[in-house]
């Protein structure tokens, strides 16, 4: 009988917080701080041991991420307009959630764009990306 009790309690269970609205704040913190040309601010959203994984390589570390987006963004007109486009968010267990979305990148001289996958983990208070696979 404890058993059974003890089945319908975990059932009954409230569940985790939904993680969509606050990573959805930080996805829309990422992007203005793109269009203001602020790439310290952008990176506000990565972790500190965040691997980004486009088809050019593998980088991690926010430091080694954060040097690459200043190299190949060097100023506002090379960052453009960027515009986030989230699919979804799913819940991936305790304080890990995945997103998958598309980007654009608007410049006077052309238009990017592609789609990518977050895996999220929420740390102290705050969701942080953890992988960015950015195609």
């Amino acid at each position: 009988m404890t058993l059974i009790v003890t089945v319908l309690t975990a059932c009954n269970a409230p569940l985790a917080e939904d993680p969509g609205p606050a990573i959805r704040q930080v996805m829309a913190d990422q992007e203005a701080a793109w269009d203001r040309g602020d790439i310290p601010a952008f990176m506000n959203g990565y972790s500190d041991t965040v691997c980004f994984i486009s088809e050019k390589g593998r980088n991690c570390g926010k430091a080694v991420v954060s040097a690459n987006y200043q190299r190949n963004y060097p100023n506002n007109e090379a960052m453009g307009d960027l515009t986030f486009a989230i699919h979804e968010v799913i819940p991936a267990g305790p304080g890990f959630a995945w997103l998958t979305g598309t980007w654009e990148l608007q410049r006077a001289a052309d238009t990017l764009g592609g789609g990518f996958s977050l895996l999220w983990v929420k740390g102290t208070g705050a969701w942080k990306i953890v992988r960015d696979h950015t195609y």
